[in-house]
């Protein structure tokens, strides 16, 4: 190992002598032996990274992985708040001059997570390349040109649809952080304690959905009307402050190899595919849902307050973790059959309450419905390794292609996001109501409740037995 060079050290490492950063980088008495101690070197860049080890952990390790992960949740907290601003914004472009079609906004709540989804696998990859401190800077700074972009727009209500759509499409870069976020995170712990911080940053991101919805209805009221250029400029203090924070606290880990490899062993197992189709019914519907909430509520009940519309994510987020839990218990294949039955009750009772004009039954139904998704993220996360395991036997190349699927079916489920906006178009266009699509979403649900059955939950199947 070599020693670190001169320069700026991380804030966590106490001064030494050469003699002293030496005898950590080869270990005891000289021996070559590996360090105990995070070694570090200029740029915050840590060469040695072993927080299995007891010693290394307790010995600065957790301190530097913790710091490391508050900072990290911060910055995709943003990320999510960008990727999601336009599911807020769009209810209130009618009032801001714009002449918009359904299809056409439909479009712009549906494109963003079109890009994030399409981003999560690059921005994976780019971590190991650039160095997860330092990536984490650069996304965020990315996030101001989504923000100022839509800040200018707004304000131009003469805007083509085109311009309008591809302003719209640059909130995806928000989407991408996620992922990126949690492959950087899952170097810094060790396994024991890996879910619980993964679970930590997931939920700190997702809850910017439901924040994002909550502030800007907040803040474009004015005296004179409605100033929706603040939705995005009301980010740009917090993105800069993540940007030094990042720059300042977080640390680059030079242990943290990119391996393209594990996602083509992931592409080349079925159970990738599998649970990437099931996870687009779970965490596809949240993002979908969450970004049309508003719209529906402003386009079915326009008496009521979009300040409502925060209730969706809100929930949905909280309930991912729950899901975790309950499955690690139950089995994760059990937990998310459940969770598909109930998202096809949530749904019927949406359909239920356009018939009725039951405002109450559709926010309840619909609430049911974000409660039900959140649960299924966690009980299909809970799923994938244990599925593999069954699958392919133990050892460190299952570990690699477990990992890859978790990347292949974030990004396959985010698409959902895409899905659900669109499909509420179409049934809009085609019959001016969204209970067709809601009967669609309600089969798709079916569909994967039984291949999740099907193939992972009977106990009379290997992986039932399993309790997968």
């Amino acid at each position: 190992m070599v020693a670190p060079t001169s320069g700026t050290a991380s804030s966590d490492a106490a001064p030494t002598s050469a003699a002293t950063t030496t005898a950590e980088a080869t270990g005891p008495a000289g021996t070559d032996a590996p360090p105990r101690r995070p070694v570090h070197r200029s740029g915050r860049w840590i060469d040695h990274w072993d927080p299995e080890d007891p010693v290394f952990w307790r010995d600065g390790g957790r301190r530097i992985a913790r710091r490391n992960l508050v900072v990290s949740i911060f910055a995709e907290f943003l990320g999510f708040c960008v990727w999601a601003i336009w599911s807020i914004v769009v209810p209130q472009l009618p009032a801001a001059g714009f002449a918009l079609t359904a299809d056409q906004m439909f479009w712009l709540i549906g494109v963003p997570a079109l890009v994030g989804a399409t981003l999560r696998i690059p921005y994976t990859l780019a971590v190991p390349v650039f160095g997860g401190r330092n990536w984490t800077v650069i996304s965020a700074a990315l996030l101001l040109i989504p923000t100022l972009s839509l800040a200018f727009i707004v304000q131009r209500p003469e805007t083509s649809f085109g311009v309008l759509l591809l302003v719209a499409a640059l909130a995806g870069l928000g989407g991408g952080n996620f992922a990126s976020s949690m492959a950087n995170i899952s170097f810094f712990f060790p396994e024991k304690e890996k879910g619980a911080a993964l679970g930590w940053n997931a939920a700190g991101g997702n809850l910017g959905t439901a924040v994002v919805q909550f502030v800007v209805p907040l803040v474009i009221v004015t005296a004179a009307g409605i100033s929706l250029e603040r939705a995005g400029l009301v980010f740009v203090p917090f993105i800069l402050l993540a940007v030094i924070l990042s720059w300042r606290l977080m640390d680059n880990l030079g242990t943290a190899k990119a391996d393209p490899r594990s996602f083509g062993a992931a592409v080349r197992e079925k159970h990738t595919w599998i649970i990437s189709f099931i996870y687009i019914g779970t965490f596809g519907s949240f993002v979908g849902f969450a970004g049309v909430f508003p719209t529906l509520l402003a386009g079915q009940f326009p008496e009521v307050t979009l300040s409502l519309a925060f209730m969706g994510a809100l929930v949905g987020s909280v309930a991912r973790p729950v899901g975790g839990i309950i499955a690690d218990r139950l089995g994760g294949a059990v937990v998310t059959v459940a969770s598909f039955a109930v998202m096809i009750i949530g749904a019927v009772g949406a359909i239920q309450a356009l018939g009725t004009g039951s405002f109450a039954l559709f926010f309840g139904s619909f609430m049911l419905l974000f409660v039900a998704t959140g649960i299924g993220n966690g009980s299909v996360y809970r799923m994938i390794p244990i599925a593999f395991r069954v699958a392919r036997g133990g050892g460190a190349a299952t570990a690699k292609a477990a990992a890859g699927c978790i990347g292949v079916a974030g990004a396959v489920g985010a698409f959902g996001g895409f899905l659900i906006p669109r499909g509420f178009a179409m049934s809009t266009t085609a019959t001016g109501s969204l209970v067709p699509a809601l009967w669609v979403f309600v089969g798709a649900y079916v569909v994967m409740a039984a291949v999740t059955w099907f193939v992972y939950g009977r106990r009379s199947g290997v992986m039932g037995a399993a309790r997968v």
